[in-house]
């Protein structure tokens, strides 16, 4: 992938920009690797404003590798704060739509876990287990079919992997995700973020955006 096509970027303004990132790449550069959808974005956006200098672009939250959907990017120190503090408050709102292994029976459930951040992996823990985070979701049933359930799920805490390592633990894994029981390789997993809400951090109007995955 070398730029952005314009159907990727799904909205910008001068304060902040929301990006569909696709599987396979990473939100943010690494020491290892530089391309990534933020870099790709700031590309985007130093030719679409014709910037001569460096672009300011961060973003507010990030998406696994393997995971595809919207981003949200500030464009801005004043924005990046606001967001940031909306993040925190629990006031962006963000739903993903997954496909994971096997019937879900129930047409709406809760998924309760202590999680434990190891390396590059969540295990589930105790509750009194040392490091041990509380993690919550919530999920309704979209579609079944004989081997495959299509969910919509709903954080209610957003801790590293939590949609992942939640429905691992559950014997459903997410389609793709052989980190955490699924089958294929983790390349690509049927996981991705096709709802975001959120409050403009200068105007305050409450923006929300929503993107179909390729599985569905």
């Amino acid at each position: 992938m070398k730029a952005l096509t314009p159907s990727e970027i799904v909205f910008c303004d001068n304060h902040l920009l929301i990006a569909m990132k696709p599987p396979g790449l990473l939100t943010q550069p690494t020491e290892q690797e530089e391309l990534s959808l933020e870099q790709l974005a700031k590309q985007w956006v130093k030719k679409e404003y014709a910037k001569s200098g460096n672009v300011f672009l961060h973003c507010i939250h990030r998406l696994d590798r393997p995971v595809s959907g919207l981003v949200l990017f500030a464009r801005t120190s004043k924005a990046l704060s606001r967001l940031n503090e909306q993040s925190r408050a629990q006031e962006i709102q963000r739903i993903y739509t997954a496909e994971v292994q096997g019937v879900l029976g129930e047409p709406q459930g809760k998924l309760d876990h202590y999680l434990i951040h190891a390396e590059h992996r969540a295990q589930v823990a105790k509750s009194t287990d040392v490091d041990a985070k509380h993690c919550r979701l919530t999920y309704e049933v979209l579609r079944r079919s004989e081997r495959r359930t299509l969910v919509k799920v709903e954080l209610e805490t957003g801790r590293y992997h939590q949609i992942r390592a939640q429905f691992g633990a559950i014997g459903h894994p997410i389609v793709g995700d052989s980190k955490y029981g699924g089958s294929g390789d983790g390349k690509e997993i049927h996981l991705h973020c096709s709802y975001l809400a959120l409050k403009h951090p200068v105007t305050q109007e409450l923006l929300k955006f929503e993107s179909s995955p390729t599985f569905s």
